[in-house]
């Protein structure tokens, strides 16, 4: 069983026991959370949202909290003496997907 949910703008494939990397939660690590917004459940059959199912949520709980690679971005204009360095670190969360509950 899986289901597509959409969680802080962005769409992701949620299994039971899968773990997902998603942009950072502000929630101490354990906390348990619910997503209401799911697009898509799929069991012995499958329930499209138009554009949410009804009834439909994935229960989650935060595991961790990590900052992805740094990114260095630099802009210059040549022969202008023009130089900006800026380096930029994205955050993330990890959370555990505990159960999916269908419509």
């Amino acid at each position: 069983m899986y289901a597509l949910m959409e969680f802080k703008g962005k769409q992701y494939k949620a299994e039971k026991g899968a773990l997902l990397k998603v942009d950072r939660i502000d929630a101490e690590l354990g906390t348990a959370i619910d997503i209401d917004s799911v697009l898509l459940v799929s069991g012995s059959s499958v329930s499209v949202g138009a554009p949410y199912v009804k009834g439909a949520k994935v229960s989650a709980v935060v595991e961790n909290h990590a900052k992805d690679k740094k990114i260095i971005v630099f802009k210059y204009k040549s022969k202008k003496d023009y130089r900006r360095k800026q380096g930029h670190r994205q955050q993330y969360s990890f959370i555990r997907i505990q159960d999916i509950v269908g419509a």
